[in-house]
């Protein structure tokens, strides 16, 4: 194998004089990086990063991502209902509270409780990968917290399902070896 090859195969362990001197090795590095295919959770993240870099640049004035607060992530959220497919029953409509209603109605299609969850998550996430301190962080607000638990419960009422939190599982290994799971308490 050629040090040209050599450079590529064992990718970043080499330092970057070395790649100049067998023949542009850097420009290759950089190539083989690019064609690397993103977990589907890393290229979710990417987009949702985009698409809310973008809204803060439509809004006028628009915001610099600097000046962004937990004010600017809540209005993107609901901005963000426009486009759901969750039918989230009013107060006052027939089907309001049955989990399978037997007809149409013109409540309002949402975003669905867990969508907003995951998207606040990877965004969390994105900002502080993007030099965003953790402290400042728009995403981890204490009112992001409250919104969330306030759309989940009341999707929850609307679909009459009531939210009830996951019991982890506990893993408990046997002196014979076995395992079962046991409930944590």
């Amino acid at each position: 194998m050629s040090n040209k090859g050599k450079d590529i195969v064992e990718g970043s362990s080499r330092s970057s004089t070395t790649s100049i001197s067998t023949g542009g090795g850097d420009h290759q590095q950089h190539q083989q990086q690019q064609q690397v295919p993103l977990s589907r959770y890393e290229s979710q993240k990417r987009r949702d990063w985009n698409t809310f870099g973008q809204y803060l640049r439509n809004q006028r004035p628009p915001v610099a991502l600097s000046q962004c607060n937990s004010n600017h992530v809540l209005e993107f959220l609901r901005y963000l209902d426009q486009f759901g497919k969750t039918k989230v029953h009013l107060q006052g409509c027939l089907f309001f509270g049955q989990t399978e209603p037997p007809g149409p109605c013109t409540c309002p299609l949402k975003q669905a409780w867990g969508s907003l969850d995951a998207l606040i998550g990877r965004l969390r996430a994105a900002y502080e990968e993007n030099g965003g301190l953790p402290e400042t962080n728009p995403f981890a607000s204490g009112s992001i917290r409250i919104y969330l638990r306030e759309v989940r419960d009341s999707q929850a009422k609307a679909r009459g399902i009531p939210y009830k939190k996951k019991k982890k599982k506990r893993i408990a290994i046997k002196h014979n070896g076995d395992t079962s799971t046991l409930p944590m308490q």
